[in-house]
């Protein structure tokens, strides 16, 4: 069944209007109308069974049928520091990493970042990251989408996340003595995962260490050396089938 989003849904009314690119999305697009059904979600975790009543390009007017359960959510919260990368591979990283489940995506830059925003451009890039995200929460029926934080250089984001009780990983080609997996099932499971995926250069044997000073563990994927958004995409769904949800249990 189709998912849409709105900002926010009052569960005390009966009825609801879908304005905005929603609405185009459900009239113009998939041409529903009067009579069909659809999933309405908010990014709170409300859902609600609709019934189209009305469809026009510009309003679309439900009756909010019955209130849905959300689905269960992953016993461990993963946050993907990732490191910015050129328009096209953030945002297929973004899209895929919220598929499976990330909680947040935390975009940094450092020594070895090949792209620089301009920082009247930030915001227009960070709104587009977040449609991204919505967009694949309802693919992956999420009950909320995933975040997407504003942009910290490398030193401020080790240092946001040093002392935080939780798995902290770096992730490091040059590591040969530990890899995800095998940390993964050495360590207690523990509720936050965090990971840190550089950019296309890589890190810098310097970050590294100081992501080491601020409690992360460096961490490779064994044998294969990938791209920076392959690899974003292995970190969340390694950590998945470990300790999350890529199971029925």
């Amino acid at each position: 069944m189709r998912r849409f989003f709105v900002d926010e849904i009052d569960a005390k009314q009966t009825s609801f209007s879908i304005t905005g690119p929603e609405a185009k999305h459900i009239s113009k697009v998939l041409r529903m109308g009067p009579g069909d059904r659809f999933i309405l979600m908010d990014g709170k975790g409300a859902r609600f069974l609709a019934l189209i009543e009305s469809a026009g390009p510009y309003e679309v007017r439900v009756i909010l049928e019955k209130p849905l359960p959300e689905p269960p959510p992953s016993p461990v919260e993963i946050i993907l520091c990732q490191a910015l990368l050129k328009s096209r591979k953030m945002d297929y990283s973004i899209q895929k990493t919220s598929e499976l489940g990330v909680d947040c995506i935390m975009p940094f830059s450092s020594e070895r970042t090949v792209v620089r925003l301009k920082k009247d451009r930030l915001p227009g890039r960070i709104k587009h990251w977040r449609e991204i995200a919505q967009s694949s929460a309802k693919q992956s029926d999420r009950a909320v989408p995933a975040g997407i934080e504003g942009l910290l250089p490398f030193n401020e984001l080790v240092v946001k996340w040093k002392g935080e009780d939780a798995l902290k990983v770096v992730l490091w080609e040059e590591e040969g003595s530990k890899d995800l997996k095998g940390l993964l099932r050495e360590s207690s499971m523990q509720k936050r995962f965090i990971g840190m995926v550089g950019p296309e250069g890589g890190f810098s044997r310097e970050e590294v260490e100081a992501a080491k000073d601020a409690g992360f563990v460096p961490a490779s994927l064994g044998n294969r050396i990938l791209r920076s958004e392959t690899a974003a995409i292995t970190v969340v769904a390694v950590v998945q089938y470990e300790w999350g949800d890529l199971s029925l249990r």
